[in-house]
């Protein structure tokens, strides 16, 4: 994907992100996470049944990185079973910490591909994912 390409998705995910806007429903699971170096905190809501990530929703505040990050991750993880998501999780961190991982499984999320160049920025671009561990810790027990 062309650089410019790139920046036009993280562009466009930061100014008009999907899902934004918690819901007053039980049936989410709530999560919040946050980077203590930066002004990112988020609350994110996942909404999972029958092992199907059906709806997730997200409200706060966030850098440019994690706000895209989080709408793509949202598009990325909605309608996919949680062990697809675990799969994405796994590969997505991956890239970011410069390991082997499998592009093919991150589509979009594949615009986030050179944030190790930029080192401060990697947390960023983890904290959604963040949520999804804080969920996966809860669905497991």
């Amino acid at each position: 994907m062309d650089p410019v390409m790139k920046r036009e998705i993280i562009l466009e995910n930061y100014q008009n992100p999907m899902h934004r806007g918690l819901v007053e429903d039980s049936s989410y699971i709530k999560v919040n996470t946050n980077n203590e170096s930066c002004i990112d905190n988020l609350d994110v809501q996942y909404k999972i049944v029958d092992g199907v990530i059906e709806d997730i929703r997200f409200d706060g505040e966030a850098c440019a990185i994690s706000t895209s990050a989080t709408s793509v991750m949202i598009r990325s993880f909605i309608g996919k079973r949680v062990e697809e998501a675990k799969e994405i999780l796994k590969n997505y961190e991956a890239m970011i910490e410069e390991e082997e991982y499998d592009p093919s499984i991150l589509g979009e999320l594949n615009v986030y591909e050179e944030t190790y160049l930029q080192p401060n920025r990697k947390k960023c671009a983890l904290l959604p994912f963040a949520s999804f561990h804080k969920v996966l810790d809860q669905i497991e027990k």
